[in-house]
């Protein structure tokens, strides 16, 4: 196997294999892979790079998980513990409509007894307060604890929030697959097997998802690869999966005593060989919030073609340790764009095209 011989594959369309992507995730020379994902990426796409008008809703940080990277969480009882009632929620969203957001993308904690109903509550308190708002809304991860929690079946809770506002999910809670670091890295967490098989449900009720991976931390390059293998057999089966998000661990406030997040060279690899890799997701995202702005701008010559959104008041990335704003402005995400010598294109949740802004080269 040599970069030539894949390079050839990739001139030609043709799907790599797992000992393939992790030769290129390895391969030294990083700019010969990103030009490969860049000519991929490009032949999806063009020169367009996406963007949204978002905004985090982060409704509650009690969690019955201790997961080692997360500084979000807290306990019932604890005084920087919170759970936001709905009419704080509807008075997010109401601002979020105001401010021009077309989407409102809601994660929590884990909180221990919260019922279904209260939920199904705040989806619709939202669609209320932000009628135009698409609600991205809730892990995998969190879909099956609202099951346990109700003791009702997956399906049975997936068609209730459906049915109350439910538009598509995050894509949250992956981490990473391989048994022997999610153990370490999360051990009270549903399984790496648990997480495909509610998205499977997830993407046959007809709700689309993104995909996230955890890297840089415990797992080897095989397990980053394996990981991106799993995501493209069930994509394979069901086509729910929208964007793929790579995920660099953020090691300020991480509980793993010696463990470092990725460096730059690691994370614009990890992004290029996943353009590479996973040849039916259609878009691969760079998180800026947790990439760092100005890296997440240069990794749109590593096959990268979307940005996100605008965000505003994300604290799960930054209770971790992310030194990313927490807003960018529609101006400053189409400004990062253009400098970087692409078209922005603001697009809805599901990758409509809204506005394409002109060609300034």
């Amino acid at each position: 196997m040599s970069l030539p011989e894949i390079a050839a594959k990739v001139d030609a369309g043709m799907r790599l294999g797992e000992a393939e992507a992790g030769f290129l995730l390895q391969c030294p020379d990083l700019l010969a892979v990103g030009r490969l994902a860049a000519l991929a990426n490009h032949r999806m796409h063009g020169n367009r790079v996406y963007f949204n008008v978002n905004r985090h809703i982060n409704y509650t940080n009690l969690c019955v998980n201790r997961c080692a990277f997360c500084a979000f969480r807290r306990d019932e009882g604890d005084v920087d513990g919170y759970s936001l009632d709905l009419e704080e929620v509807a008075a997010r969203a109401a601002a979020a409509a105001a401010a021009g957001a077309t989407e409102v993308h809601v994660v929590g904690g884990l909180h221990p007894h919260l019922p279904l109903e209260f939920y199904e509550e705040m989806l619709r308190t939202i669609h209320k307060s932000g009628p135009g708002l698409h609600i991205k809304a809730f892990t995998a991860v969190e879909l099956a604890h609202f099951a346990t929690v109700a003791q009702l079946p997956l399906e049975e809770v997936i068609d209730r929030l459906r049915a109350a506002g439910l538009q598509s999910l995050p894509g949250g809670g992956a981490e990473i697959f391989a048994e022997r670091a999610r153990l370490q890295l999360c051990p009270e967490k549903i399984s790496g097997d648990r997480w495909l098989e509610v998205m499977g449900m997830v993407h046959r009720s007809g709700l689309r998802s993104n995909a996230t991976m955890l890297f840089g931390h415990l797992e080897t390059p095989a397990e980053r690869i394996g990981h991106m293998a799993r995501l493209r057999a069930l994509q394979d089966e069901t086509g729910g999966f929208q964007a793929f998000v790579a995920l660099p661990f953020q090691d300020r406030a991480t509980r793993l005593d010696g463990v470092r997040g990725p460096g730059g060279v690691d994370i614009l690899k990890t992004l290029a060989v996943a353009r590479l890799f996973l040849d039916n997701i259609p878009h691969i995202k760079a998180y800026w919030v947790m990439l760092g702005v100005k890296l997440a701008q240069v990794s749109l010559a590593f096959g990268v073609n979307d940005l996100d959104g605008t965000v505003v008041e994300e604290q799960i990335g930054h209770r971790a340790g992310a030194v990313s704003p927490q807003a960018l402005s529609r101006e400053g995400l189409v400004r990062l764009i253009r400098k970087a010598g692409r078209i922005p294109v603001e697009r809805d949740s599901l990758y409509r095209e809204l506005k394409r802004e002109p060609d300034a080269c």
